[in-house]
């Protein structure tokens, strides 16, 4: 399996030109990124708030990490049938259908008004998160559809940098929300922007080659394992392309990083301002921590692309980079004094994250064939979460259990030698391959 761009495309150079020629002249990007941008701000309010909301009725950080796992853990243990489904139908019809889901899921968060129905909260969660098991891995499979080979990391650069600032934009735009509407209005609005994104998604007009390829779907492939083993064997066939599955999964600091922005906005940096209350002031807290990561992570992409362009070398160094900053960010969040030098820790760890993010998903989607992108992307998408998942549950109970919040950001930076070390082992694999 060759894992280079082909010699034949002439790559354009990545830029601020490049950027607006790709939103300008590309209709179904245009409106795939649309529906990023209103529906991710609404996830953003909607996270900070049902964080704030799980501590305030339970006062246990335990409950957050809860919350978190049921976020990301359906993507695991959903991520082979949704990615048989996205190699089996038409990608579009999933996004859509799963917008549709998620915008009945958030409006059921109104009936959560009071500590006796906090239950209802985690059956919704895993709801939703199903439905992102099976929309993101299409997402990420259309955009070389959508795109030519030479726009494809403008596209997943632009896609990470909004990621990045709705992060941003939406966690200090959702405490002021949530401070002064109240929860309820916060998850009205983000039921909309699913409606708004499907709406986006339902004008985009492109060809689907994969289900051509392939039998439709048939109630027999959602339970047999055959075409789980034709993926499995396709990523086995060359083992940089495993590796590059699995490098998502060593961002081993986001799991922590969520539990730990919650506890720690209320608990060392609370913001404190005349007439705010000591409640109001840890959502603060907790949306500038928030926001710094997202700030971050739109930073990373818009610095890493331009040096990296479409070159495979420095691509794979770029996510060799993005690993040691992510664990020098988190080891500086655990001694940072103040709020502000806790921020700028993060917003250093996630330059790194994001680099990481945007890099191997180009690296994936310039070397799948089409009709095994979804379990690709599925796969990985899977791997990632597991373990976010893992580190939140632990992250949480060791919270629980007296161990300082600074201690478990320490410990998450220091964690990271791990996935350091293994790509850089990749990285030599490659050498001696290439070779």
């Amino acid at each position: 399996m060759e894992l280079e761009p082909q010699s034949d495309v002439k790559f354009s150079r990545v830029g601020i030109a490049a950027y607006a020629r790709l939103v300008r002249e590309n209709r179904n990007f245009r409106r795939l990124w649309l529906a990023q941008i209103v529906s991710e701000i609404g996830d953003w309010f909607y996270t900070l708030v049902i964080y704030n909301l799980l501590l305030d009725f339970t006062g246990r950080a335990a409950s957050v990490a809860l919350a978190l796992v049921l976020q990301v853990l359906p993507n695991t243990l959903m991520g082979p049938t949704a990615g048989v489904v996205n190699d089996r139908m038409r990608r579009k019809f999933v996004m859509i259908t799963a917008d549709l889901v998620r915008f009945a899921v958030v409006l059921s968060m109104l009936f959560v008004s009071s500590p006796g129905m906090v239950w209802l909260v985690y059956p919704l969660l895993v709801l939703e998160a199903t439905m992102v098991a099976f929309f993101e891995p299409a997402r990420t499979s259309v955009i070389p559809v959508i795109c030519r080979a030479e726009d494809v990391i403008l596209a997943n650069t632009m896609a990470s940098t909004t990621w990045s600032a709705n992060l941003m934009l939406g966690a200090a735009a959702g405490g002021v929300a949530a401070a002064l509407l109240g929860r309820d209005a916060v998850f009205v609005l983000n039921a909309l922007s699913f409606l708004a994104s499907a709406w986006l998604i339902r004008g985009m007009r492109f060809e689907e080659p994969h289900v051509d390829v392939d039998e439709p779907l048939r109630p027999r492939h959602l339970v047999t394992l055959a075409p789980i083993l034709e993926g499995v064997r396709y990523v086995r066939q060359d083992r940089r392309l495993l590796a590059l599955v699995f490098a998502k999964a060593g961002l081993l600091m986001i799991g922590p990083s969520w539990v730990l922005m919650t506890v720690m906005g209320k608990n060392n940096f609370p913001v404190h301002l005349a007439g705010l209350t000591p409640a109001r002031g840890a959502v603060l807290g907790m949306s500038f921590l928030m926001g710094s990561r997202g700030l971050g992570a739109l930073i990373g992409p818009l610095l890493a692309a331009p040096w990296a362009g479409h070159r495979s070398s420095r691509l794979r160094l770029g996510i060799l980079i993005g690993f040691c900053f992510a664990g020098a960010g988190y080891t500086l969040l655990g001694v940072a004094p103040n709020l502000a030098l806790a921020c700028l820790a993060l917003a250093g760890g996630h330059i790194g994250g994001s680099v990481i993010w945007v890099f191997s998903t180009t690296l994936l989607q310039l070397n799948t064939e089409d009709r095994f992108r979804g379990r690709v992307f599925s796969a990985e998408l899977g791997f990632c979460m597991f373990t976010i998942a893992a580190g939140a549950w632990i992250a949480g109970y060791a919270l629980d259990t007296g161990v300082p919040a600074r201690t478990v950001a320490i410990a998450a930076g220091l964690m990271m030698i791990v996935p350091i070390t293994a790509w850089a082992f990749a990285m030599r694999l490659w050498r001696q391959d290439e070779e």
